[in-house]
């Protein structure tokens, strides 16, 4: 799905001119379920933010589903971002004053669907993340395990090949969170979509199919998880 090739990326801080990406050649494929680990600064977020289009590499391709994304310009890359993938945050990025099931639908709702039209699809996604019977809730009455499903649930309203997630288990207790890294890793499988996941931990990156380890804008080790070889 996914192919970078000599990617690059470098930003200006403060005077000093820092290499977040340094060359990074990699590929992704449908059906599995990434996780993206390393030090601070190591280059997580910045990669994420260009497999999403929310940045362009300085230099290097990044080819999706054998289209270069890379030279995009702003109108395609907001239709790119729209309609192939979706975005799980640490925080959830809610909207306090709507209900679960529209929360869910503001894709829809931005790309022009009527919101009569774009309540079947929310609900339908509600329930396969468990959430049926929240649908009404606004965010202030979830828990934030359940405000991250009603994210997760968001993020697929467009029936995205790509799904990318931030830390999504960084404000969840452990079980709450092992339920998230249980329903990502459903949507890789029994959906045939990548999930790529950036994380700091390492229960849950052994939670998925692969580990990519990124050390200082480089590509420290890409190897499979245990879990990965014993299903295989």
């Amino acid at each position: 799905m996914l192919e970078l090739t000599e990617v690059t990326k470098q930003y200006r801080v403060g005077g000093q001119t820092v290499r977040a990406l340094d060359g990074i050649s990699m590929s992704l494929d449908s059906g599995q379920f990434v996780a993206v680990v390393g030090p601070s600064g190591a280059g997580k977020s910045t990669l994420l933010h260009l497999l999403g289009a929310l940045d362009t590499p300085d230099s290097g391709s990044i080819l999706f589903q054998g289209k270069e994304i890379a030279d995009l310009g702003d109108e395609a890359q907001s239709e790119f971002r729209r309609h192939r993938v979706g975005f799980v945050f640490q925080f959830f990025n809610l909207l306090p004053t709507m209900s679960a099931w529209e929360n869910v639908a503001v894709p829809k709702l931005l790309d022009g669907t009527r919101m009569a039209k774009a309540k079947p699809d929310a609900m339908r996604l509600l329930e396969l993340v468990g959430l049926a019977d929240r649908a009404e809730h606004r965010p202030s009455e979830l828990s934030g395990g359940q405000m991250q499903r009603v994210a997760v649930a968001r993020a697929l309203i467009m029936d995205p090949p790509l799904v990318l997630a931030d830390e999504p288990t960084g404000n969840l207790d452990s079980k709450t969170g092992d339920a998230i890294l249980a329903l990502l890793s459903t949507i890789a499988h029994e959906e045939t979509r990548a999930v790529v996941m950036v994380t700091h931990n390492t229960d849950a990156a052994a939670s998925t199919d692969r580990v990519i380890t990124l050390r200082d804008g480089k590509l420290g080790s890409d190897e499979p998880t245990y879990r990965a070889q014993v299903s295989g």
